[in-house]
């Protein structure tokens, strides 16, 4: 079709400028097509268009350069931008254009009168713009007495929304008073009032007159109706408006009286500033009202008295808590995971809990903070961990010690009448932070002490309470705080001292101490880098191999953090800054020969395996806040009275253990029918070496055990196996703790073959595969499996055969 054409029932007529317009008898059209997103334009309405889509723009030049009128009709969904013939409501208006204007934004405004309605028929053609066959809708005609009663109703109603109503322009009247027709009427009072999109192009489609004004006049009786209800609420806003007004008015008057008189003073204009700040901040309301009670006695008291400073003060800590301020939490679990391993390394427990409790704060935002307890020996990373996840989660970090605190208005704040009284650590902290989210660490909870003032762990109780701590109440402040979204990290070293109603409320995370390995990578990721930017150093400058840091956490170090390896690694650092600043030191690289040089000679002395198999002594684990380790346990028969002598600084439970592993060699002594190997004039002598170390627990029980056979039997123990596990006058062997530790110190003392309790096999998940592969780990049940392994001779003794027993009387 060529530009310009318009198609009707009638024989196919060219138009271009030369031509008219085509009249408004004929039924059926061609004409250029404009989809409005969210705009109805009805017959004999004025009604501004602001048109930027292509097609638009180039139906619209095609319809102004030709003098042609367009179809337009509203889309059904104003989001689709190619809207195509499903796409647009059936039935729209035919309009002339007029006075375009373009934008600096290459959108046009232009003018569009309605002509009449139309029926969408057919989209023809969409390039270069729609083309659509429109059928015009001849318009009805009622002058029944019910029409012009809904005519009349409409006018009226009109009249009232104009006259009441701002977005209704006064000429408007004067449009409708010179219509007389009833459709021309509905049409150009729904394009005047403010409908929904909706709602008008259901009035277009609304073709009888009569239902159409029906329609009309209950849209506008909603509106008036609105219309009311808006003005009777701003009847109430102005009145209370009006009277904090006549408030601000008097005040205002009083203060220039004041300044008249030479009374006007700075205490007054305090006053004034501590009250503006109450009005300004968006207080909870308990909290506003307490502050606008103390602010009126405030305002009644002498300047000089010295109840003025102390609401003076307490108005100040109510305006500068975070009743409302947050910060927005980072919900990135892939950023999260990536923070946590860059400031830490391991810890692999205590990262997953954090980021299951990020994935849950991610899928709903009901989840309360959880009240988290790390506990682990000094050095593991305990506090720095917290930092690490208020980093990792977009918080503020605060961080208070408990250590040595014994009153429990420390926590819970004094009351205002004592001289000098102050919120609790809880609200300082929260103070601190600035928001009403932050990570509140609450350093070393295990060394909160108790005397006659009170028990301050009980105060703790509702603040680390999730069902309550939304209310948190301090003496000093007297109004509820919510600590509800404060998410709480408890240090310590151990569980013991922590009271059970206080330690029932706390998720408590074990810290298990780092192995060599993972001191070294910490060593090498972390601790020298930084000790390097401390001592203004670089990498250049000083070298340190993984064997040489191997080195000085076996000789330099015992301990299960990694706080006295920094100081021995600060250590080498200072000297070797003090050759670089006098310029007589070229790059130092630090091997096992010259640690001694840095560091003087070892301070601690690892246990190591016996260099031969030997009767009476066998080789066990140990687990010691510095980790794991060997130790070796000494058997020694002698003549004497019977006497189980016990030396090496045990404890309680490890006396105990060496009387039940002496009984249990007693009956293996018994079954091989060695009885004279152990009289009752035989002396035991059990010595555990390194005297000045106190030790106890079960788990050298097993060790005990085959040290006294081995020496009852005068067979000796393999040098090369170690052992750990608690043993019963039967024989049994029982589960112990610290498989971890004591598995990696058997590794680092050379031994080949370890033997532990078959229910510890649970314990060996977090093993270095290269640990597992070095060593032949035995998991046991009896002793009996025990002796033949660490005893290879044992296997050649015979048990005694039994004597049958002869029946009486025989």
């Amino acid at each position: 079709m060529q530009r310009g054409q318009i198609k009707s029932d009638e024989p196919v007529r060219e138009y271009n400028e030369e031509t008219t317009l085509p009249t408004l008898e004929e039924k059926t059209l061609t004409l250029p097509l404009i989809p409005l997103p969210d705009l109805v334009v009805f017959p004999g309405a004025m009604t501004p268009l602001v048109i930027g889509r292509q097609r638009s723009l180039r139906a619209m030049e095609e319809a102004i350069s030709n003098g042609m009128p367009v179809a337009l009709v509203l889309q059904k969904d104003p989001t689709i931008m190619e809207p195509r013939a499903e796409d647009l409501q059936s039935i729209g208006t035919v309009a002339d254009l007029f006075q375009p204007m373009p934008f600096p934004d290459h959108n046009v405004r232009v003018l569009a009168e309605g002509r009449f309605r139309f029926r969408l028929l057919q989209i023809t053609r969409t390039d270069p713009y729609y083309l659509a066959l429109v059928e015009e809708i001849p318009e009805t005609r009622d002058a029944d007495p019910e029409t012009m009663a809904l005519e009349r109703l409409v006018r009226r109603q009109f009249e009232q929304l104009v006259q009441n109503s701002r977005s209704i322009p006064p000429d408007a009247l004067m449009t409708i008073a010179g219509a007389d027709d009833p459709s021309r009427i509905a049409d150009l009072i729904a394009s005047f009032v403010d409908l929904k999109t909706k709602e008008k192009q259901e009035i277009l489609e609304t073709l009888p007159v009569k239902a159409r004004l029906r329609k009309l006049a209950a849209l506008l009786e909603r509106e008036l109706q609105v219309l009311d209800l808006e003005k009777r609420i701003e009847s109430k806003v102005r009145e209370g408006v009006t009277a904090s007004q006549r408030e601000f008015i008097l005040r205002e008057r009083l203060k220039a009286i004041q300044e008249e008189l030479g009374e006007r003073d700075i205490f007054m204009a305090e006053v004034e500033e501590l009250r503006d700040q109450v009005n300004r901040l968006k207080l909870p309301d308990p909290a506003r009202q307490r502050a606008l009670k103390e602010l009126d006695r405030l305002e009644k008291m002498p300047p000089m008295s010295p109840e003025t400073g102390v609401i003076r003060t307490y108005l100040d800590w109510i305006l500068s808590l975070p009743w409302k301020k947050r910060t927005k939490d980072n919900l990135d679990i892939d950023r999260a995971q990536k923070v946590l391993d860059e400031d830490h390394y391991g810890l692999k427990d205590i990262k997953e809990r954090i980021l299951e409790f990020l994935a849950v704060r991610k899928l709903t935002e009901k989840t309360r903070g959880p009240i988290l307890c790390f506990i682990g020996p000094p050095g593991v990373g305990k506090t720095s961990i917290g930092k690490s996840i208020a980093r990792a989660m977009g918080r503020k970090f605060v961080r208070m010690s408990l250590g040595g605190i014994r009153d429990e208005a420390e926590i819970r704040g004094h009351r205002r009448t004592y001289v000098g009284a102050l919120p609790g650590r809880i609200i300082q902290g929260m103070r601190q932070a600035g928001t009403k989210n932050p990570v509140f660490m609450l350093d070393e909870i295990d060394k909160i002490g108790l005397d006659w003032r009170g028990d301050p762990t009980a105060a703790l109780l509702e603040a680390l309470d999730p069902e309550q701590n939304n209310a948190f109440s301090d003496h000093y402040i007297e109004v509820p705080f919510d600590l509800s979204e404060v998410l709480f990290i408890l240090t310590g070293n151990v569980t013991d001292t922590i009271p059970p109603a206080l330690r029932d409320r706390l998720e408590v995370l074990h810290f298990p101490g780092y192995t060599e390995d993972e001191k070294i990578q910490i060593a090498v990721r972390h601790l020298i880098p930084k000790n390097l930017d401390h001592h203004g150093l670089t990498q250049t400058q000083l070298t340190l191999s993984e064997s040489v840091l191997s080195h000085i956490i076996r000789h330099y170090t015992q301990e299960a953090g990694v706080r006295n390896l920094e100081r021995q690694l600060a250590t080498i650092m200072r000297k070797v800054a003090v050759q670089v600043a006098k310029g007589k030191m070229a790059p130092a690289r630090v091997t096992l020969s010259s640690v001694e040089k840095f560091l003087g000679p070892p301070k601690f002395r690892l246990g190591e395996k016996q260099s031969q198999d030997e009767v009476g002594v066998a080789t066990g684990l140990a687990w010691t806040g510095a980790g794991g380790d060997v130790l070796s346990v000494e058997v020694t028969l002698l003549q004497g009275s019977g006497r189980l002598a016990l030396t090496g600084q045990l404890g309680e439970i490890m006396q105990e253990s060496a009387k039940a592993a002496l009984t249990y060699a007693r009956t293996v002594l018994a079954r091989l029918g060695l009885e004279d190997r152990y009289t009752e004039k035989t002396d035991v002598h059990i010595h555990v070496p390194a005297g000045s170390v106190p030790k106890d627990g079960p788990s050298a029980g097993i060790t005990m055990a085959v040290a006294l056979v081995s020496a009852l039997t005068r067979l000796p123990v393999r040098a090369d196996v170690g052992m750990t596990g608690e043993v019963t006058l039967r024989g049994r062997i029982l589960p112990v703790g610290g498989i971890k530790e004591k598995i990696l110190g058997a590794h680092r003392a050379g031994l080949r073959t370890v033997i532990i309790p078959k229910e510890n096999q649970k314990d060996l998940k977090d093993l270095p595969p290269k640990v597992l592969r070095d060593l032949q780990i035995i998991f046991v049940e009896h002793m009996d499996e025990v002796l033949p392994i660490a005893l290879p001779a044992f296997a050649n003794l015979k048990p005694r055969v039994a004597q049958p027993v002869v029946p009486a009387g025989a």
